[in-house]
């Protein structure tokens, strides 16, 4: 599995990018998307809406089942990957690249793993 060295990641299986302007890009991790299959829908927050660390602010679902996708990071919606709605698909095919919305002025209440951190957790997990 690939984990980038320049994101972070969360224990529920989401990647953080902190970009130079100070907004925050979240997506799922190549572990997740590899978990729950192949995805066939997404449902994203609206622009605008607050996210909350830790709690849920969109979904997928695939042909095994519908899983919550968790914030790792507080802030405003200010895009959303709007490409995801026609094509899910695209989660599976480049997790890193398939990012679900950006974020404003992010703010972190639990701290995030980096990526030989991530690995040595999903090891742990029993999940590698």
């Amino acid at each position: 599995m690939n984990f980038p060295n320049h994101l972070q990641y969360s224990k529920s299986h989401e990647w953080v990018l902190f970009e130079e302007d100070g907004t925050a890009v979240i997506g799922l991790t190549d572990y997740a998307q590899k978990e729950l299959g192949d995805l066939v829908f997404v449902n994203l927050p609206e622009v605008g809406d607050s996210l909350t660390v830790g709690e849920a602010f969109a979904d997928v679902e695939s042909v095994k089942a519908v899983s919550d996708v968790y914030a790792p990071v507080g802030g405003e919606v200010l895009e959303i990957n709007e490409e995801l709605l026609d094509a899910p698909e695209r989660i599976n095919q480049d997790p890193y690249g398939a990012w679900f919305v950006k974020v404003g002025q992010p703010e972190q209440a639990e701290p995030l793993l980096s990526a030989a951190a991530y690995e040595t957790f999903l090891a742990e997990e029993g999940n590698k």
